[in-house]
């Protein structure tokens, strides 16, 4: 059972639920940071042509990530809506991983891109079966307004587990000359690892078994209700300009460290200063929520991210002292984002079960989930595109100034003008603790 009474959640279940988290993690992370990167340099794919990869296969999310919301909402076995998904995801996500690093090399030019494209596809379906039901957990596992800042901040802790592993896994696939297998070691080891972080999960976290059954009864009307929330189109654009930042620096983050600063081997001290505030600051935010509500934090991350996008515009070669404290400023605006963005979503929610009756969280954790994954496979597409469009040679100890200078807009300028049209879209959001009070209420009531 959930905490409707709002009670604070047991330590020991959050951290329980916390776990495939951190093994997610130290999976997708190298898909983010690295993989274009690997695709262009050693399996020598054009940029333009792995770009299109990225975005067709997140695209493919259109049609995976909604079904996968509603079904999970539908589903009703012994093991709850969710973690029957989570068991049946755990081995598939892991193989299709592994596929994703290591093409055979019998095949030629046209058999790697082939061979690519359609385990990107196989990887994002997988990935989907396990991440919309996961996270869809997460919002119902409390109704508590400051516990759920609570919940995922203690998840966003201990991604520093994932990180860690995540940075282990890219300094072993960047030593190619000296690991010529690493990719195919890292994604069984890590393959293996998430499929048991999942069982533990689903053993040691149980559903709110008073959500089942309450899912909507119609596909068109479930994400219809989603469309209908006032509170939930703002974040459909919050979320998705958002991403649509972060994947620009994501995707070309191992281009300004080799390309822009001059220093290939910076990529994995950019991670860590990055990834640094999303585990340390995490008590300040959880309560600086309490103090001056969940809304202003958040505004305030956003202009923390837009400051540090713009100092990316004046790094220039050997300034890597500068690139990361622009890195570290990013780092902080990501840290409030990815503590308060799900506990605000998960109050979003709680407005439509007032509207509709139905519990609802597999559909809205999917139109959310695809509007992160399209934006973000968006930018990281045009990003790729444009150095491709500028001359960009893998094979050139040094680019041009036109490519330098490309580099330098999509990963800085643009997220910059993506995260400031954001927080304007944001500061019409007017869900906040009085609110959500009032909505609880009235469900309590009618319930």
């Amino acid at each position: 059972m959930s905490n409707p009474s709002g009670d604070r959640l047991p330590l020991s279940r959050i951290l329980l639920y916390s776990l495939p988290f951190s093994g997610y993690l130290a999976m997708s992370m190298p898909v983010g940071m690295w993989f274009a990167k690997f695709s262009t340099d050693q399996l020598l794919i054009a940029p333009g042509i792995i770009g299109a990869i990225i975005f067709l296969a997140r695209a493919w999310d259109a049609v995976s990530d909604p079904m996968a919301g509603y079904l999970s909402d539908r589903t009703n076995t012994r093991l709850g809506r969710r973690r029957s998904w989570l068991v049946a995801s755990a081995i598939p996500v892991g193989l299709t991983y592994v596929m994703l690093w290591t093409p055979p090399e019998s095949l030629g030019t046209t058999g790697v891109i082939v061979w690519i494209a359609a385990a990107m596809l196989l990887w994002e379906t997988t990935s989907t079966a396990f991440y919309v039901p996961y996270l869809s957990l997460g919002l119902e596992l409390t109704t508590d307004y400051h516990d759920r800042t609570r919940l995922f901040g203690w998840r966003q802790a201990l991604v520093a587990a994932g990180f860690g592993a995540s940075l282990g896994a890219l300094s072993f696939m960047q030593n190619e000359a000296e690991y010529p297998d690493a990719e195919f070691q890292v994604a069984v080891v890590t393959s293996v690892a998430l499929t048991l972080l999942i069982l533990i999960c689903v053993l040691g976290v149980p559903e709110p078994k008073h959500h089942q059954g309450r899912g909507s009864d119609r596909l068109w009307n479930a994400f219809a209700d989603v469309l209908r929330n006032p509170h939930a189109r703002i974040l459909l654009v919050v979320l998705g300009i958002d991403s649509f930042g972060m994947g620009a620096i994501s995707g070309l983050g191992a281009y300004m460290a080799e390309d822009v600063v001059g220093r290939g081997d910076m990529l994995i001290p950019m991670m860590s200063v990055w990834m640094v505030p999303q585990f340390v600051c995490v008590p300040i935010w959880v309560r600086l929520s309490r103090r001056i509500g969940k809304k202003r934090l958040w505004f305030a991350g956003m202009v923390c991210s837009i400051t540090g996008f713009l100092g990316i515009l004046f790094v220039g070669e050997g300034d890597w002292l500068v690139t990361l404290v622009q890195v570290l400023l990013i780092g902080v605006g990501t840290s409030i984002s990815l503590v308060i963005g799900p506990s605000v979503q998960a109050d979003v929610v709680d407005y439509d079960e007032l509207q509709t009756g139905e519990r609802k969280e597999g559909a809205y954790v999917a139109v959310w989930n695809f509007v992160r994954k399209a934006g973000a496979a968006f930018s990281m597409g045009l990003g790729l595109f444009v150095i491709g469009l500028t001359g960009y040679d893998p094979l050139a100890d040094r680019q041009s100034d036109l490519v330098v200078s490309s580099i330098r807009v999509m990963a800085g300028v643009v997220p910059a003008l993506a995260f400031t049209v954001g927080a304007l879209f944001f500061a019409q959001f007017g869900l906040d603790e009085a609110e959500h009070r009032r909505l609880r209420a009235e469900i309590a009531a009618r319930d």
